[in-house]
């Protein structure tokens, strides 16, 4: 008898008896669970994909300690690179001779990557602080990897479409816990206590914002504004998703679109909400069927909203009051951003997220500048370049009045992140916040895939 097939059970016996004495049973289970998960993503990464796009929007941030506090989402992408690579040693035939795309989005990525260990290197010898730089820059690699990672585990329409319906799943429970909890007690500290429970990092932070203002539908995401960005990548893509497909998956993209849209309603956030109104307006002017109709319901219901909403009516306000303090923030980081630039002109690194503590500066709130703080001037240009190479390719939608399955992702996908881009006049959290930053990247390799299939291709096989 083969030997190693012997030796293999054996240790794992005396591996997991070994747990159950030192550990008890909860660490035997929490051993098993750990190793079977690994078994079935090692076999098959796209698994490892599948599972992300279900966790990854709903509790992004519920972390795992593997020697260093990584996000589950990150944990599972981990995981996936693994099994990509174990495979392709074990000869898989489904990964023999595949690579992902080396267009000009995908280039400049790899060029961005190349440049980030010059602010990582400069940002550990000039700024003071605790933190890890080396680990931080490596989860950022790991977010960035989706723009690869996508088209080399769904090359097909049936792939795509599972994990279509994984991601859209995710978001689907994202807003069952995140509106349930907000229609049954108007209070967002009561995810305080869910989110402790999913192993959420730093619960004095939780406190802090939660109580800000309980008003706002809180989530997973914790900030409000973070809500909103998460929301906004998906209401896009879930909406064109529904229009495309029949049956279930009509109605899950529509849930999905619709739940999202009150979601970043509720969740107060300003700039998600002109975003995606400006979107429609976009959708419009492209004689995208039913945009103006959208448009004109979302004038009526933001009418109702501020009749008879109170914490609608204040956020509302607060847009015109000269006391208001966020937009107070924003200018005073546009003025004092310069004396940042120029004490660290070659980015502040990923040893810490601006500002660097004891330094007297700000962040800032806006997506480009804030590449330059952390990557210097040269990151900014790169990214620059990632999204106009990435505009170059997805810009033709052949005729936008007539959506069928074969253009209607390539206008949610590329609509998404053009509402993500949008956003980053006055926010940040697409640029070095992670999972969010993952999920970003993952919808535009999404667009990307659907603007290099043909413009006549069939749509994906309904399943029975």
């Amino acid at each position: 008898m083969n030997r190693p097939l012997i030796a293999f059970p054996v240790f794992m016996g005396l591996f997991f008896g070994l747990l159950l004495m030192l550990g008890g049973p909860p660490l035997m289970v929490l051993a098993v669970a750990a190793v079977t998960m690994g078994a079935i993503v090692m076999t098959k990464p796209l698994r490892g994909l599948l599972l992300f796009c279900l966790i990854a929007p709903a509790v992004p941030w519920s972390v795992v300690n593997l020697g260093v506090r990584i996000t589950v989402s990150e944990a599972l992408l981990v995981l996936t690179w693994m099994g990509v690579l174990w495979q392709r040693l074990m000869g898989d035939p489904s990964l023999q001779g595949r690579t992902t795309p080396r267009l000009a989005p995908e280039q400049r990525m790899i060029w961005l990557m190349i440049w980030s260990l010059v602010p990582l290197i400069v940002g550990q010898l000039m700024v003071q602080a605790e933190g890890s730089g080396p680990v931080n820059w490596v989860r950022w690699l790991l977010n960035l990897s989706l723009l690869f990672l996508v088209p080399l585990l769904t090359p097909d329409a049936p792939r795509r479409d599972r994990m279509m319906v994984c991601l859209l799943l995710g978001y689907l429970g994202l807003l069952a816990l995140s509106l349930g909890v907000f229609f049954k007690t108007r209070d967002s500290r009561a995810m305080i206590p869910i989110l402790s429970s999913l192993h959420y990092a730093h619960p004095e932070a939780l406190e802090d914002i939660f109580s800000a203002d309980y008003t706002r539908m809180a989530s997973p995401w914790v900030h409000p504004n973070a809500t909103g960005g998460a929301l906004l990548l998906g209401v896009p893509l879930a909406l064109f998703y529904g229009v495309a497909h029949q049956g279930w998956r009509r109605w899950l993209g529509f849930a999905v679109a619709i739940g999202g849209a009150a979601g970043i309603v509720f969740s107060g956030s300003r700039g998600a909400l002109l975003c995606l109104g400006l979107l429609v307006v976009w959708l419009a002017s492209r004689r995208v069927p039913y945009a103006g109709r959208m448009l004109v319901a979302g004038a009526l219901a933001a009418s109702a909203m501020l009749m008879f909403y109170p914490p609608a009516q204040q956020r509302f306000v607060s847009l015109f009051s000269s006391g208001d303090v966020s937009t107070g923030v924003r200018f005073d980081e546009y003025s004092r951003y310069p004396e940042a630039v120029a004490r660290y002109p070659l980015g502040v690194g990923f040893k810490i997220d601006p500002p660097p503590p004891n330094t007297g500066l700000i962040g800032i709130s806006n997506l480009w500048l804030n590449y330059m703080y952390k990557l210097g001037f040269p990151g900014m240009v790169l990214f620059i370049a990632i999204t106009l190479a990435w505009w170059r390719e997805v810009r033709h939608f052949g005729d936008p009045s007539h959506i069928t399955p074969a253009n209607a992702m390539r206008i949610g996908s590329a609509g998404a992140i053009v509402a993500a881009l949008m956003t980053g006049f006055i926010d940040h959290y697409y640029s070095f916040t992670q999972v969010l930053l993952a999920l970003f990247w993952m919808i535009m390799a999404i667009s990307l895939q659907e603007a290099r299939q043909p413009i006549t291709a069939p749509s994906p096989p309904k399943a029975p």
